[in-house]
């Protein structure tokens, strides 16, 4: 009777609050009751007791923002900037994650809702290991980056909205992919044919049209001392 209870919930809460097919339902709830009995397993080091250790936080960092608005040469500049003055930190950007652990998933919102899913749940693990995560995602949808804020407490994490008129960042275009979406080759390509929702309340915006990369990257690291965070 439970475990019926728990199904019926979890049809309404999938369905109602993201929007999933009754396909997608079946499957979400396939591996959350398969897995209803899987423990998790405390060990005997705490994230306080890595971030006493380390001598810095574990938290968040969330670069959002367009294709080419500077994400993740923000993010990368930053954690070199952290990296030499002894923070231990990693960067996730979402090209180098989508060629391994998300190498299976494609554009579709469906898609880019599992992409992020994953990378949370990677990144909570970085944050109890004891280190700082900085991450570099488009993560276009509102709903999907109030998921990933909805893993962490609220003040392990960051939303940066690396903020850049459309025209700009095509005119940028590093990897030409705007050129193609514009040509239809790319279908669903964020900012052309697919939508991106600006952060309604971000914690922190940084216009790349006006700033160097040099400058932005002061911006956050100062942000991330008045925190505390380092």
């Amino acid at each position: 009777m439970l475990q019926r209870g728990v199904s019926q919930f979890l049809s309404l809460f999938l369905g109602y609050f993201w929007g999933l097919t009754i396909g997608e339902i079946f499957i979400v709830k396939f591996h959350i009751m398969k897995n209803s009995e899987v423990i998790w397993h405390d060990g005997y080091i705490t994230k306080e007791d890595r971030n006493k250790t380390y001598g810095h936080k574990s938290k968040v960092v969330w670069f959002t923002g367009l294709s080419a608005s500077g994400k993740s040469t923000i993010t990368h500049l930053l954690e070199k900037v952290l990296f030499d003055k002894g923070i231990k930190v990693y960067a996730f950007d979402g090209d180098n994650i989508r060629h391994g652990l998300n190498s299976d998933l494609g554009f579709s919102p469906e898609e880019r809702r599992e992409n992020l899913r994953r990378i949370s749940e990677v990144a909570k693990l970085f944050v109890d290991a004891g280190i700082m995560v900085l991450a570099a995602f488009v993560s276009p949808y509102e709903k999907d980056r109030e998921y990933v804020k909805s893993k962490f407490n609220k003040d392990d994490f960051l939303e940066v909205y690396v903020r850049c008129p459309i025209e700009v960042c095509e005119t940028r275009d590093p990897k030409g992919m705007y050129k193609k979406a514009r040509a239809g080759i790319i279908k669903g390509y964020t900012g052309v044919d697919a939508p991106y929702e600006e952060p309604k309340n971000p914690d922190l915006i940084i216009d790349s049209e006006r700033l160097s990369p040099k400058e932005a990257v002061q911006i956050a690291y100062k942000e991330l001392k008045a925190k505390g965070w380092i």
